[in-house]
This record gives structure tokens, sequence and C-alpha cells, in this order.
């Protein structure tokens, strides 16, 4: 079976086509859409005609084409939230489309993208069979400790409750992991968005991302968890409307807005050595997550594992050391040669948990998840 996963986030898109065998899926291309560009793994860049969804899903078909590799058997998507219906990866029809839809106003940021996405894609691939997979799908048997948010209980039957996201890498951590999984596991997802997740057995129990993906840690242009009272001050004294207060809080905050000149954790080490802005972003964002990780140990009673992953957790060793050191009181202690070297595990022999560094494969998960739902 050939499965054409697309990843779509706020301004990017990833993709890849993938051979599925027995225990794991062969990708056979792989690539991603920014702007007007078309990056492809071993390949030459693509300058395409425009930067809209219609020409990547175009410039992605052509592709596939004139590459002469297998045609689809299935397209797999991952969405980000699914609203309060959709709380399990399903195949697409109409009824699933309405339920998307009507959730947007969850996750604002990603969700617009990911519907164009999926139109186009179906107009593209009209006869094959196209898969929704959540990130909150990981997540939806939270135990109501974590799920229920201390709120009026009439919220909760509207659907207002912790959903938590980033669960198609978590899923797929826990896959790699296989018979090496820990009874006690948390997951630091850490890239533009950021979130820690507590695993007992395998399933999530809680994790630090709420209703919507801005919640949880200092994030790279989101604030992360920050008192609900700064929200009435802006709505009150400074007469901020909703798009523009949703713009402050998703788009000019976290390590932008704490350093004033880049969310990019890259761009804000190089920055460090002469902008002391720079390196307050990167303290703080450290220890917000050292601390909810910190969280997550009181959840589970302990640890056995931490895994970094994503794009800061697989390739900052600096930002895993400091996050790290932090927790050195647990009895957590890393190696900082195989912690430079990102070798599994880097932790120290003396440490009294384990600490891996191991790739996010959301889209090999969302492929998994396409060949159970669109299989024969």
């Amino acid at each position: 079976m050939i499965v054409v996963t697309l990843n779509s986030g706020s301004s990017s898109l990833k993709f890849g086509l993938y051979r599925m065998v027995v225990s794991q899926p062969e990708a056979l291309l792989t690539g991603s859409v920014e702007g007007q560009t078309m990056k492809v793994d071993g390949r030459p860049d693509v300058r395409m005609p425009a930067a809209t969804s219609a020409a990547a899903i175009g410039a992605i078909k052509t592709l596939l084409a004139d590459a002469q590799l297998p045609p689809p058997d299935a397209i797999g998507h991952r969405i980000v939230h699914g609203g309060p219906t959709l709380l399990s990866h399903a195949l697409i029809d109409d009824q699933v489309l309405r339920a998307l839809q009507a959730a947007t106003a969850l996750s604002p940021l990603h969700a617009p993208a990911a519907l164009a996405i999926i139109q186009l894609a179906r107009n593209a691939w009209p006869d094959i069979p196209q898969v929704a997979c959540f990130d909150t799908a990981f997540h939806a048997g939270l135990p109501d400790i974590a799920r229920i948010l201390p709120l009026p209980h009439a919220l909760k039957t509207e659907g207002v409750r912790r959903y938590g996201f980033h669960g198609l890498s978590c899923e797929s951590i826990v896959r790699q992991l296989g018979d090496d999984r820990p009874r006690r596991l948390i997951i630091a997802h850490l890239g533009n968005g950021a979130s820690v997740t507590a695993v007992r057995d395998g399933r999530s129990i809680d994790t630090s991302m709420g209703l919507t993906p801005s919640g949880g840690v200092m994030m790279g242009t989101r604030s992360g968890d920050i008192d609900p009272g700064i929200l009435i001050y802006l709505l009150r004294e400074k007469a901020i409307d909703p798009g523009a207060l949703e713009d402050l809080i998703d788009h000019r905050s976290g390590l932008l807005g704490v350093s004033r000149c880049s969310g990019d954790m890259r761009l804000l080490h190089e920055a460090a050595p002469a902008n002391p802005d720079a390196r307050l972003a990167i303290a703080m964002f450290c220890m917000s997550v050292a601390k909810q990780i910190a969280a997550m140990m009181v959840v589970l009673d302990g640890v056995d594992t931490i895994v970094f992953t994503g794009g800061i957790g697989e390739h900052d060793a600096a930002v895993r050391g400091e996050i790290c050191s932090r927790l050195a009181w647990t009895g957590l202690v890393i190696d900082d040669e195989r912690n430079r070297a990102a070798r599994n595990g880097i932790e120290a022999e003396s440490s009294r948990c384990r600490v891996r560094v191991l790739p996010s494969q959301e889209d090999e998960q969302i492929a998994l998840h396409a060949r159970s739902l669109a299989g024969p």
C-alpha cells in the first residue's frame, strides 16, 4: 500500500510518499513547501508560481508523477484539533468535514490551512480515500483530573476541556521505544510549538497544552500559560479586540516577545553573546520546560525516561543541557559529550533516569493510521 502524507502547519506543508511495510513505513520521497519554494530531500529546490495551498498541492502531484513513483492508495492528513466530537483518527467524509469546520475556532492558527489542503487533495485525488489524523487523539483518554479545567460546569458540557496536542509526535515516540518503553515516560516536544506530556504504560495521563495549542510552556511566538487576568486587563484597559488579542498571544509573544528579535532558537543563540534580551528569552524557555517536566514527575510519581524531540529537542544540545541542569536535584545527570552528539541515551551512568533524543516521526505515524483506516 502506498500512502501520501500531508502535514500542514500554519505557514508550511510537509509531505511524504510511503510504501507500507510490516513494521515501519518506507519513505520513497519526502519534502516540504514554504512560501514559493518546494524542498525535496535529495533533489534541487523547486520554485513554484505562487505561495498558495493550491500551488503546493499541484506541485506535489506533478512531482510524484514526474518521479515515476507508484500512485497513492490513500492520503493521510495531520489535523491539529478535531474539537469535541472528533477524538480518534477517521476517514474523511462530509460529516467529518463539517465537524472540522465547527472546530476551527479552537485552532485558528492551523485549522484553516488544514481544511484548505484537505479540499485541494480531494480534488487532486478524487477517488482515493483520505484520512484525518488528529494531534488530540493520543490525549483523548486523559483522566478527569487532567482533562477537566477549573471552570464552571456549563463550559465543560460545551467542550471546553484540556485536549492536548503533538499527539502524533508522542505516538511516534512510544512506537519507536517499542519493548524499551518505560512505565513512566515524559516526552518533551520542543520546536516552534512546544509541549510536555506524561505517559504511563504507553497512555497520555497529562500534558501541558490545554484547550488550544497556545497554552503550556513558552514557545517561539506563543506565550504559553499566563495569568488570565492579563487578558482581562488587555480587553478592559486597552480595548483590544479578540483578533488583536489572538495575534498578541500566538504571534508576538514567547521567545519573540521577550527577545524582541526572533522566535527562532537558532537565531537567538547567534544573537545571545551581544543581546541580553536574547539570553533572557533562552533562559526563560529552558526554565519553563524544566518546570513543566518537574510537574509531570509529580503526575507520574517519578520518571524512568525523558525523551527530547522536535526541532529544538532533537538538535539543540545547549537547551537540552540547560533544561537538564535545572532538574539535577531529581538525580538526573547528563553526559556532556553524549548530549552534544545526541547519542542515546545522553544520561551519565550516575543518573537516576534515562534521557533520550529521538526524532519526531509524525508523517510515519500518519501513514500508519492511513493504512489502518483506508487499507483493504
